[in-house]
């Protein structure tokens, strides 16, 4: 993700908004490489309980995480609007199981607020930031930081 004083010069930002245990969030849409209708996956044994198993993606195979899961919001659940968000760090494939896709927004990158202090180093390593629009608070998920953080609550 782009760092705070790039997003300042780099004028408007799209991002993909999603829901996840019924809250709001969203990633820049550069770190998307697809969105698929959920299907089963193949369970690992001994895997974390956020991670769901595994997906075969045109011969690759990847690693899915319940995203709400993984922020210890409890577990997606099964539902026909659920989708899986492919994306990718440092050419690593994985995917993340949500409720539902929303909508492409795109803002100005000055309109993206710091992600507020509340005292949880967890917290504001996963979320990059929040965009306020109308009544909705969308959080920015810290891709890196989600899928590499250590076992601990990340919200």
């Amino acid at each position: 993700m782009t760092s705070q004083s790039e997003l300042a010069t780099t004028g408007e930002i799209e991002f993909v908004s999603f829901s996840v245990a019924q809250q709001k969030f969203c990633l820049e849409i550069t770190q998307i490489r697809e969105i698929r209708r959920w299907s089963p996956v193949t369970v690992l044994p001994h895997a974390p309980s956020d991670v769901l198993g595994v997906m075969n993606l045109r011969g690759a195979v990847i690693p899915i995480y319940d995203l709400a899961g993984r922020f210890q919001l409890g577990k997606t659940q099964e539902g026909a609007r659920n989708v899986v968000i492919v994306t990718s760090i440092h050419d690593k494939q994985v995917g993340l199981l949500v409720e539902s896709v929303s909508e492409i927004i795109s803002v100005p990158a000055d309109s993206i607020q710091e992600t507020p202090d509340v005292k949880s180093e967890a917290t504001k390593d996963c979320i990059h930031g929040v965009i306020s629009i109308e009544e909705q608070m969308i959080r920015i998920i810290n891709l890196e930081s989600v899928i590499h953080a250590p076992e601990k609550s990340l919200v």
